[in-house]
């Protein structure tokens, strides 16, 4: 059987669940007020703005939202729909595809950005000082590192069925 937290650690996991869920939630609901757009929308937009020619293999782009294939393919296929990014071959290889932002999608994204810019400061980095925001960083970092590594791991999510 596994040992159970101590006090110290199961108060820390507790508060963070807890908090996180919380902080998403409110950061979701800001963004979908201010901008119609979701989570995952968002998070797609910026990825795909930041990436080479505004484009990312479908395979790529799932492991680093950290999306089974059949989650990604419904959330490019909600935003193809809504004109925010385009499916099409890769260039490279015929039998992938990439999902490359639209002009509609860029847009989106750059009128979003500034209210989910002031969520996310609000609802957390402006009650952060320095130590605390170096703190988070070095802790996420290290914890994002070795979930890739586990048995876990992105790329084999990415490949996993998924469940919703």
């Amino acid at each position: 059987m596994t040992e159970s937290l101590d006090n110290a650690r199961l108060t820390a996991w507790r508060a963070y669940i807890e908090a996180s869920q919380r902080l998403f939630t409110r950061l979701e609901d800001d963004l979908r007020v201010a901008s119609g757009l979701s989570f995952a929308d968002y998070h797609v937009l910026v990825l795909l703005s930041e990436a080479p020619g505004q484009r990312l293999r479908m395979g790529e782009l799932a492991g680093r939202l950290v999306f089974s294939p059949s989650r990604l393919t419904y959330q490019v296929s909600s935003m193809q729909r809504r004109g925010m990014v385009a499916r099409q071959p890769c260039p490279e290889d015929g039998r992938g595809s990439e999902a490359v932002l639209t002009a509609a999608g860029l847009l989106a994204l750059r009128e979003a950005a500034p209210h989910h810019l002031h969520s996310v400061r609000t609802h957390l980095m402006d009650d952060l000082d320095d130590a605390e925001v170096a703190c988070l960083t070095m802790i996420f970092t290290r914890l994002g590192r070795r979930l890739q590594g586990v048995g876990g791991t992105d790329a084999a999510l990415a490949t996993a069925p998924s469940d919703s």
